[in-house]
């Protein structure tokens, strides 16, 4: 009994703590601290590097990068050490804090439950989970971004295709395959706007700041 109390302890220490890292925003920091402003008033109102750099431009983008990047490598530590050692299973550690992770980025308390997309946040996951995975991910990303310049494009066909490498790569790991299918939602869920504009092609091209 009180081994599976310490068990459900370490899943809820993983789980805030990926939740609370998710929530530091780059975008929402950095637009506070160089600009004095909060980039969810600005542009589409979206907390995520693509409206900031819309926005104000590349000079400070750096700084949304790195927040936004450590943060994911901040969850994935928690969820691959404390899972690893006390838990015995690496992957579905890194697998619950990325999902966690994300959840924080979307929907964060620090924020008023009003954050990003998790794009840059969950492209870093993808390079923490496994680089094969990563390399599909990105690599339709990359594609996708260069043949039509959709950021929301090649980000919701690389979210759709984190499932389908996982269970390739991972198919001895059901509930981690389970959790890739939440991320994989979650993310399409925060691009619905942009799937219907999309659909409608109302959608915005990146353009290079001028």
């Amino acid at each position: 009994m009180e081994e599976s109390f310490a068990r459900i302890a370490l899943i809820i220490c993983v789980a805030a703590g990926s939740y609370l890292a998710g929530c530091v925003n780059g975008a929402i920091v950095t637009s506070g601290l160089f600009y004095r402003t909060d980039i969810r008033e600005k542009g589409s109102g979206n907390a995520g590097l693509t409206n900031f750099y819309r926005t104000f431009g590349g000079r400070y983008a750096l700084f949304v990068i790195v927040i936004d990047m450590l943060k994911a490598v901040v969850a994935i530590e928690l969820g691959r050490t404390v899972f690893g050692y006390y838990l015995g299973d690496e992957t579905l550690g890194k697998f619950f804090a990325a999902l966690m992770c994300i959840v924080g980025h979307i929907f964060p308390a620090f924020y008023g439950f009003k954050g990003g997309k998790g794009i840059l946040c969950s492209g870093t996951l993808l390079l923490l989970l496994d680089w094969r995975i990563a390399l599909v991910g990105w690599g339709l990303f990359a594609l996708l971004w260069a043949l039509t310049r959709y950021v929301s494009l090649g980000s919701v066909t690389a979210a759709v295709s984190l499932p389908i490498t996982s269970a390739i790569v991972f198919a001895g790991y059901p509930l981690a395959i389970m959790l890739s299918v939440c991320i994989s939602l979650l993310v399409l869920w925060a691009h619905r706007e942009n799937i219907v504009r999309l659909i409608r092609g109302e959608e915005h091209r990146f353009e290079w700041h001028k």
